[in-house]
């Protein structure tokens, strides 16, 4: 069937208002060098290491390569677990999985010996207990496993008598079972709220339908629609009904899984120009082995009970596409 179109009337086809949370989360797993590996197996012992650069300054936290000159720098020096505050910012509701469940500072503290401030929470009791210079000590966690939350959060401290404060020391950064990798959980949660034309493809795919818009000036169709076309930058509001079949452009064989995700590995993620439009959109390639997936083979979507959009798409059994019918979607 050649793709429809039409354009919508502002005045009944205007989109329902969507907005649903959305979370991005990936955990980022890393090994470590000599120098972050010592720095974090010495925070779950209590000690606090810093390098010392070849002009003598003491950088805490660590870094593998001088950030003025790019000399690799391996001298690890031991700091103080005290330190002054160099500036700070109150944090009056703190967001999940950070330090405190009650309001802090978060802080800049120039450890003992260190010529540099290290990020983190000062536990406060209001913004007017916080001041720059104020003095504070580590409040180490319970239970340590080698990372920066083996400090709990910062506290105030009066200093000794004499005002005297502990000087940087060597340090080799052995330690028995030294940590060798970390993983980094990322997370960031936010309301998403598609607009006009977003909206519309998505009440589309819910009739199991795929719309795009085309540009007034170029005539090509986007998909899904952007409400503009970034080539011209004029907007688009002609709607133009696709698919639904289309052609592998380009693909990719996964061999990881992903956390949460109930598809077994290796499978294969594929840029699909369906008939009719001048983007190729992404979607999984089923029922067919994924070694015998390959460019130009043509695919229609499969539909899963009441799923507002393609659980994936496989083979229509038709000859696989010309090259030159999708070369520029490449």
């Amino acid at each position: 069937m050649p793709p429809t179109s039409r354009t919508p009337d502002a005045r009944t086809d205007a989109p329902e208002a969507l907005s649903a949370p959305l979370v991005v989360e990936f955990p980022f797993t890393r090994s470590l060098g000599p120098v972050q590996s010592a720095f974090l197996t010495g925070l779950r012992e209590r000690v606090v290491l810093g390098v010392r650069t070849g002009d003598g300054r003491v950088l805490v936290p660590p870094v593998e390569y001088d950030p003025a000159t790019a000399e690799e720098i391996r001298d690890l020096v031991e700091v103080g677990s005290a330190g002054t505050v160099t500036t700070w910012a109150w944090n009056p509701a703190p967001r999940p999985h950070q330090p405190l469940d009650t309001p802090f500072a978060w802080v800049l503290v120039r450890l003992d010996g260190a010529d540099t401030a290290l990020l983190h929470a000062l536990d406060a009791p209001g913004p007017d207990a916080v001041r720059t210079g104020m003095r504070v000590r580590v409040r180490w966690a319970a239970e340590r496993t080698g990372a920066i939350t083996d400090i709990a959060c910062f506290e105030p401290y009066e200093p000794y008598e004499d005002g005297a404060t502990q000087e940087a020391t060597p340090h080799s950064g052995e330690f028995t079972d030294p940590v060798t990798g970390i993983t980094a959980p990322a997370r960031l949660d936010y309301t998403y709220s598609p607009g006009r034309a977003q909206s519309r493809y998505l009440a589309a795919l819910a009739g199991r339908r795929t719309v795009g818009e085309r540009c007034p000036s170029c005539r090509k169709v986007y998909v899904p629609p952007r409400g503009a076309c970034p080539t011209c930058g004029v907007a688009t509001r002609d709607q133009v009904e696709v698919g639904p079949k289309g052609t592998v452009t380009t693909f990719c064989i996964v061999n990881i899984k992903a956390k949460n995700l109930d598809i077994d590995v290796p499978y294969v993620y594929a840029h699909i120009a369906l008939d009719g439009a001048d983007l190729a959109l992404h979607a999984r390639i089923g029922g067919i082995p994924y070694d015998e997936v390959r460019m130009g083979l043509r695919v229609e979507p499969v539909w899963r009970g009441d799923g507002r959009y393609p659980d994936h798409y496989r083979p229509t059994g038709e000859p696989d596409a010309d090259y030159d019918s999708y070369k520029e979607l490449v």
